[in-house]
């Protein structure tokens, strides 16, 4: 079981951008946080981060035979990217949309996630637990799909 972790644009900064609503965990402790549950249930994990949306739709092209599941934090891009939209459901690899914060609850322009309709499932508003959740997802995932 192999799982892609593809973060997007600015969450690289976590930890001291805006802490009231993503948080003071950088991405690396969540990472560290999400390896060692993987550990526990046996899964691999490729954990990667790009501000470059043109790298994480090339990213989610090679996915395909690579991965059994794509887990994506799209950030600003799931709000404005047909290109990741596209590339999801080009390959065809099972993805699960994540977000720290609630999507929902926040402005207006927040509430509509364009790579939604393409994606298993979302999982939105936990916080870094947000990530350990869908590697869960995940692997329920995989397994439901046989």
């Amino acid at each position: 079981m192999k799982i892609l972790f593809l973060n997007g644009p600015n969450l690289n900064l976590l930890g001291q951008r805006e802490p009231e609503v993503y948080g003071r965990a950088t991405l690396a402790d969540i990472e560290a946080k999400v390896r060692e549950r993987a550990a526990q249930l046996k899964a691999g994990i490729d954990f990667r981060q790009s501000n470059l949306e043109g790298e994480l739709v090339d990213w989610i092209q090679q996915a395909k035979g690579q991965f059994d599941v794509i887990v994506i934090n799209a950030a600003a891009y799931t709000h404005t990217s047909i290109a990741l939209r596209d590339a999801i459901a080009a390959v065809g690899v099972p993805t699960i949309e994540i977000h720290l914060s609630n999507i929902h609850a926040r402005e207006e322009f927040r509430h509509k996630s364009l790579i939604a309709p393409v994606c298993w499932g979302q999982i939105t508003g936990f916080g870094q637990k947000s990530y350990i959740l869908a590697l869960e997802a995940a692997i329920d995932v995989k397994v439901n799909k046989k």
